[in-house]
């Protein structure tokens, strides 16, 4: 733990690692739950036959998080499978975060701005955006 926070540690050669490793690991752990999902899915739905005649939406629970961790609860494999998405989506928003606080480090400050505009505006699309007239 000492490592962590010697001055040392946060070269730029750790942190681009440290960015990598999140990258991996965040598409390993979504690309796993999607999967675990899909086997839930197909095993309560498998045997059903699809009705491709009518178009349903979105279905209740799937488009906000609290829903989704209600689904998960009651062992509903489609809420399993859009956590996985999730992940995965916010994977590379993680990434620039992090990377925010590399350029944080290497004091270089017009790439913190650049990139605090670039989290600012996937912030900004996902929370609402613009409302249609």
């Amino acid at each position: 733990m000492k490592r962590l926070f010697s001055k040392h540690f946060w070269a730029d050669k750790d942190v681009q690692q440290l960015i990598g490793k999140q990258l991996r690991v965040g598409v390993i752990t979504s690309s796993i739950i999607v999967f675990l999902g899909g086997m839930v899915y197909l095993y309560r739905h498998g045997h059903e036959a699809p009705d491709y005649g009518t178009f349903a939406g979105v279905r209740q629970g799937l488009d906000n998080l609290p829903g989704i961790l209600q689904g998960i609860m009651e062992g509903k494999g489609m809420n399993v499978i859009q956590l996985g998405i999730v992940l995965l989506i916010a994977t590379p928003i993680i990434r620039i975060a992090l990377s925010v606080f590399a350029f944080l480090l290497e004091k270089d400050y017009l790439y913190v701005v650049i990139t605090l505009i670039v989290l600012g505006v996937i912030t900004f699309s996902m929370v609402g955006g613009l409302e249609r007239l």
